[in-house]
């Protein structure tokens, strides 16, 4: 039986000065689950400072909650064992924001596909490990011979990000947590990228948590969505309901930021910048993203 990554009661506050108590609190009691069978597309969109990257890092282990647990397979993640967190380590992957800084400069990106390969003996042979790494980039759409063995700066953000989908694709998690994976890619690039994750979903069985503040890429993806604000999630539901029908005033604000594409349809009234603002006036800029390794 395939796993669930289950957040319950979550709250994440941190040392702040300048406010009555000493703390904000950047999550807040936040509650939702993620099934591996049947794999889903999961999107948690809001604005910046909503609380997205830092539900990210106690997804993925890289910041414990202050209250609350993060549960997968029924267990507190921060409770595994060495070996148990291994198996968490290759199930539950990231993907994250910006495509170079996952990368060390000095070393061929070849390295980040061949320590994974390595770290979870995914090949007997070195043949066989290379044999997997071509089949995983032609799967993300990149031709091997024109990204292996150059360095990071030699290819375009497109491409390393897809790299990474590629190392996803070799270790066939059940989980992807992806924040903010597109907002550094064009619209071409960023579409292929969206088209590769539904790919996933459809022929490898992978659920992705999609976290965005672009409610046109969540559009594109369809699923299910979560809208957080002030670090709570005041709606969710199918895409379709929550996009043509919200029920939350925040939600519908956030719809109606978004620019129409006829020029002959402008905004007929100003949104303030404090409509937004003053509903995260206790939680601090989360526009940090996890603290994404260096491979």
């Amino acid at each position: 039986m395939k796993s669930e990554l289950e957040l319950r009661g979550v709250q994440q506050r941190f040392h702040a000065r300048g406010v009555a108590d000493g703390y904000v609190t950047a999550v807040d009691d936040v509650s939702f689950s993620l099934l591996a069978s049947p794999p889903q597309i999961v999107s948690l969109v809001g604005q910046s400072g909503s609380g997205k990257s830092t539900i990210a890092r106690n997804v993925l282990g890289l910041q414990k909650p202050t209250a609350g647990s993060v549960l997968y397979g029924g267990k507190d993640i921060f409770k595994l064992s060495r070996a148990e967190y291994d198996a968490y380590r290759r199930d539950v992957q990231p993907v994250f924001q910006d495509p170079y800084a996952i990368f060390n400069p000095f070393y061929r990106v070849d390295r980040a596909l061949w320590k994974a390969v390595k770290k979870f003996k995914l090949a007997d042979t070195r043949a066989a490990g290379l044999e997997l790494i071509e089949e995983s980039l032609q799967a993300v759409r990149l031709e091997p011979e024109n990204v292996l063995g150059r360095y990071p700066h030699q290819l375009s953000g497109g491409q390393r990000q897809r790299i990474m989908l590629a190392r996803v694709h070799m270790l066939r998690p059940s989980f992807i947590i992806a924040d903010e994976p597109v907002s550094m890619l064009d619209a071409q690039v960023r579409k292929h990228f969206l088209d590769i994750l539904l790919d996933f979903q459809r022929e490898h069985g992978m659920t992705t948590l999609f976290i965005t503040h672009d409610l046109s890429t969540v559009y594109y993806l369809g699923g299910e969505v979560m809208v957080i604000t002030k670090g709570q999630i005041v709606e969710r539901g199918s895409v379709a309901t929550v996009m043509h029908e919200p029920s939350h005033p925040y939600t519908k604000l956030l719809l109606d930021s978004i620019p129409q594409p006829d020029p002959d349809q402008r905004w007929t009234s100003r949104i303030q910048v404090d409509e937004l603002d003053h509903l995260d006036d206790n939680t601090p800029a989360d526009t940090t993203q996890p603290e994404a390794p260096i491979i």
